[in-house]
């Protein structure tokens, strides 16, 4: 497969959004950045949100991850939907009712500034890391698989820059208002992509659909469910984490719910979480398909390889014709933009509305546009620096790292949310950001005591813990509802910091 010609149609596939991009940006205004001047498509926004929830990651980490852990990764896409229906039905409700731009203004109306702002710093942080993560690995399949195999090689950090600066070039004016429709255009890439290849990589081991689904079943491929209590992929666990990670990364975003509440009313907002989340479903269990013959294919070939190498080298091996190399580069690229044009512009957002006060600021909209237009671009940089930082670690199989990630920094937004909502108390505020700093502090320490060998592989240092693990724990092995211990400690250090005044909302 000719290098020179996927890296055209990479640039055909830019030049495509960036014409989008000048379409709906067009007499663009910070409101419409914002929240799309309510009025999006619940259509829309619903199927563009497939791509911001999937990414390149999944993309790539989830088919990877079936030849050692079969098809238990969709546990957690069954708790996605538990968790999706609280968003729907107690979440979305709250934010219309208060009429929100940010949703961490909820933060503030219940608890206070410090609240307010503690719930923002947390989400910057956590989509800040998540997102330039999914960006990192994309970045370099597009680098081993195209750049470096150029006549001349295009270095690694000019490629980060020059995909970091298209991405500036269709958000910086439309904000949500693009995005809605570049998200859409780019889930349908990611999708026609993904069916694509599972039809190819089918005819290359000469299966139908249901010959296929039968030798991984043989194979044990198929079992999604894990029965071993101890196991950190114990079904009850991960459906358990899987419905708390959804309701912390979907519903207690900004990225994704500023989607949802740029659509004009509650109940397209109500449909839109529905529909999404069904499609959803049907779409993970196509990726753990795809990673199943992806996985026969290659023993099949006699080939070893790491999970986050598997599909990239497959597709764009020789052993195939050029079309499947266009078609996965395509979609992966569509899978990753979604996740990154949305966080770099949900962030902005945030710092902008929850942490520097700019709605409220009294200056004329042409100075508030020169703030926004700042911060997005500071933001730019700061996401290549983060790059570059995982560029340095070059971890694999990236999708364990961030639901660890995104288990620790999301807890104390869980706490909080859950604190308002099912509570009445009222907290002191110079102890809300101690408790939603220790808590964290408190589950990563548990987590590394229950699980020093996996910190130990991403550290690459001895922490000498598996007696004192085994002692404590007895073999038990934290998985996905870290977050719910992050979110439940967070919950009680808020109880013990609050008092019985009832609060006004």
């Amino acid at each position: 497969m000719s290098p020179t010609l996927l890296f055209v149609f990479v640039i055909a596939y830019f030049l495509v959004l960036l014409a989008v991009a000048w379409y709906t940006g067009k007499n663009s205004t910070n409101e419409s950045f914002f929240n799309g001047n309510k009025s999006s498509n619940w259509v829309l926004v619903a199927f563009g949100m497939i791509g911001t929830s999937l990414s390149g990651v999944t993309f790539v980490s989830v088919p990877g991850g079936v030849g050692a852990s079969n098809f238990f990764y969709f546990q957690i896409v069954l708790g996605y939907l538990l968790g999706y229906v609280v968003i729907a039905f107690v979440l979305l409700p709250l934010y219309y009712k208060l009429n929100l731009t940010s949703i961490y203004t909820y933060l503030e109306k219940r608890f206070g500034v410090n609240a307010h702002k503690a719930g923002a710093t947390f989400f910057i942080l956590s989509r800040l890391v998540g997102a330039t993560a999914r960006l990192y690995l994309v970045i370099n399949i597009l680098q081993t698989f195209i750049l470096d195999k150029l006549s001349t090689p295009i270095p690694f950090e000019v490629t980060a820059i020059v995909i970091l600066v298209l991405i500036l070039l269709y958000t910086i004016e439309g904000g949500v208002k693009t995005i809605v429709y570049t998200d859409t255009l780019q889930t349908s890439g990611m999708l026609i992509g993904l069916v694509a290849c599972i039809v190819v990589i089918l005819g290359a081991l000469n299966l139908n659909f249901s010959e296929a689904f039968s030798a991984l079943s043989a194979k044990g491929y198929t079992q999604i469910f894990n029965t071993d209590f101890k196991s950190g992929s114990f079904c009850l666990k991960q459906i358990l984490g899987g419905a708390f990670i959804a309701i912390a990364m979907t519903g207690l975003d900004q990225e994704m719910m500023q989607k949802n509440i740029s659509v004009k009313n509650i109940k397209d907002s109500q449909k839109n979480m529905m529909s999404f989340s069904l499609v959803l479903v049907l779409v993970n269990f196509l990726f753990l398909f795809l990673g199943g013959v992806l996985t026969l294919y290659a023993s099949s070939k006699n080939l070893m390889l790491s999970p986050d190498d598997l599909f990239p080298t497959i597709a764009l091996s020789n052993e195939f014709s050029g079309i499947i190399g266009i078609i996965f580069i395509i979609a992966l690229i569509s899978a990753l933009f979604p996740s990154v044009d949305g966080a770099i512009t949900s962030i902005t957002s945030s710092f902008c509305i929850d942490i520097i006060n700019l709605k409220e600021r009294p200056i004329l909209e042409a100075a508030k546009r020169k703030i926004r237009l700042k911060v997005h671009v500071i933001f730019a940089v700061v996401f290549f620096i983060m790059v570059l930082i995982f560029k340095a670690v070059n971890d694999k199989l990236i999708i364990d790292f961030i639901l660890k990630f995104a288990s620790i920094t999301y807890g104390p937004l869980l706490g909080l949310f859950s604190f308002g909502i099912l509570t009445k108390r009222t907290l002191i505020q110079k102890y809300i950001w101690p408790v939603c700093i220790i808590a964290p502090m408190l589950v990563l320490g548990i987590d590394v005591l229950c699980s020093p060998e996996w910190y130990e592989k991403k550290l690459h240092v001895s922490l000498g813990l598996n007696e004192l693990s085994t002692g404590i724990f007895n073999g038990y092995k934290i998985g996905t509802e870290l977050i719910l211990i992050n979110g439940i400690i967070t919950f009680l250090g808020l109880f013990i910091v609050s008092s019985k005044k009832n609060a006004e909302i």
